[in-house]
């Protein structure tokens, strides 16, 4: 019962400008109390067993996370997360995580939180709120033009990203770390094979949980187009196998770089 009373919100049907203000007024305040709660770290106030319940489903069968949205919409008519359970866990889950690639990096101590602030605050924040911006503004853009009178929250296309980046991490930073010396760290297409096979599960799961995400939105059309983003990286994934291009070692060059070390 408490997943239907989950935190999601969606901005209703407005018809006036001045509806249309007090909507994207009460949603700001909403994120302002979300952002309040990340910052004063009252974990008494999370529900960390329920953000947890969530990341093994977004593991197994993410659909479940989205299929009660319809119900939630009429609970507590919000899309975002009200709980900021799920975020600090993540960034948590990813800060043990990133111990696993400080050790194939050889990283100093200071060399380890410069890692970890990049990952953090670069990588996972950074780089979620950019995609988390582009797709707002895409949704916006179509339900304006189809005349719905429904608006995105930004907050939710961001909780998205965080749902979908879950299981990124885990095959990223998880899997392939400990995968590293066994097979993937080698010259052989073999080695290019398997190691970018989990690029390709990453960026899989990434786009099936996004598409998910937008397609539980009612008003959202055409959200399958995002699928069609698979069938480019499995082209790319072939042509690197034939090139002999691993894409995991210019990952580590590329970590080594950023950090200096």
């Amino acid at each position: 019962h408490y997943f239907i009373q989950s935190n999601l919100r969606m901005t209703l049907p407005t018809h006036t400008s001045n509806g249309s203000w007090i909507c994207q007024k009460d949603s700001i305040s909403r994120q302002y109390k979300f952002l309040r709660r990340v910052f004063k770290l009252k974990f008494n106030q999370m529900d960390f067993q329920f953000a947890a319940w969530q990341m093994f489903y977004l593991l197994t069968t993410p659909s479940r996370v989205y299929k009660n949205s319809q119900i939630r919409k009429h609970t507590k008519d919000q899309w975002a997360r009200d709980d900021p359970a799920f975020t600090v866990l993540l960034a948590g889950f990813l800060a043990i995580s990133s111990i696993l690639f400080a050790v194939i990096l050889k990283l100093s101590v200071p060399g380890f939180f410069q890692f970890l602030l990049w990952v953090v605050f670069i990588d996972f924040i950074g780089v979620g709120l950019v995609i988390a911006g582009v797709c707002w503004y895409a949704c916006s853009y179509l339900t304006k033009n189809e005349g719905h009178g429904q608006l995105v929250e930004f907050g939710y296309s961001f909780d998205v990203h965080c749902n979908a980046f879950f299981p990124v991490l885990v095959i990223m930073h998880v899997l392939q770390p400990l995968c590293w010396h066994i097979f993937i760290d080698g010259d052989s297409r073999v080695a290019t094979f398997l190691g970018n096979s989990l690029w390709v599960l990453a960026i899989a799961s990434y786009v099936y949980i996004t598409f998910l995400g937008y397609a539980a939105l009612p008003y959202i059309r055409g959200s399958e187009k995002l699928l069609y983003t698979i069938g480019v990286v499995l082209i790319v994934f072939v042509l690197s196998v034939v090139l002999n291009n691993n894409w995991g070692r210019h990952l580590i060059n590329f970590y080594r770089f950023r950090i200096g070390e």
